[in-house]
């Protein structure tokens, strides 16, 4: 299997010569950019397997290149994990609702960064292994990390795909929050149940066609559930 390509945007350049150097070590191929715009253009010319992406940078945001990469259909799939010195719970939820997939606080310790990118990327492989999915009007295509609805494909993040994808696997089943952070973001700390809550938002508007039904039913006190509509 090829090394995973990474994209770290990071303005900090003993930070970022340092993450550069653990990366390489464990395998990885690594674009190191301190500029927001830059790193808009390096992932326009190939999709990294990753983004490793600081808030505050120069050039266009941290925020603002998370919503761009968002936007694109060429890198729409690519995980997003954003560093930054930020810690209140709003710039958390802030940026998970721009489309981050996890965020991490500095200071940090470089072997958690390295163990966040690591499990971001086993949940992401497993999900290429080839497997067809069909509930109602949506379709997944494991294999090419698709998913249709009524013809159309619909754009989605990598962890609103495996969201979909568990609640495809089990359709019509209720999942707590509780059971949905075990099943898609596994045995991590830090995160919270409001992240649940961010991410069934952006699958809902993912998924979302005209004229179509929201497959996805809130169950009062209970959770959540994917019916075929």
């Amino acid at each position: 299997m090829a090394a995973p390509r990474l994209l770290l945007v990071e303005d900090d350049p003993a930070l970022a010569e340092l993450l550069e150097f653990r990366f390489r070590n464990e395998g990885y191929q690594v674009q190191v950019t301190p500029d927001g715009d830059e790193a808009l253009l390096l992932a326009a010319e190939e999709a990294p397997d990753l983004v490793v992406l600081d808030w505050m940078i120069e050039g266009t945001s941290g925020i603002e290149v998370c919503r761009r990469l968002r936007k694109t259909k060429a890198t729409a799939h690519v995980p997003i994990l954003m560093l930054t010195a930020r810690g209140a719970e709003d710039d958390k939820i802030r940026g998970l609702e721009t489309g981050a997939d996890d965020y991490l606080t500095k200071p940090f310790s470089p072997r958690e960064l390295l163990a966040r990118v690591g499990a971001i990327l086993r949940r992401i492989r497993p999900a290429l292994a080839g497997e067809m999915l069909t509930v109602g009007d949506l379709t997944l295509d494991a294999a090419a990390h698709k998913v249709t609805r009524r013809g159309q494909v619909v754009a989605l993040g990598p962890t609103e795909f495996r969201l979909l994808r568990h609640f495809m696997e089990h359709p019509g089943r209720v999942f707590s929050r509780n059971q949905l952070l075990d099943a898609v973001w596994g045995n991590e700390s830090e995160i919270e149940l409001r992240t649940v809550d961010v991410h069934i938002r952006r699958l809902r508007k993912g998924i979302e066609v005209e004229g179509a039904p929201d497959p996805v039913r809130t169950v009062r006190s209970a959770g959540y559930a994917l019916e075929a509509v």
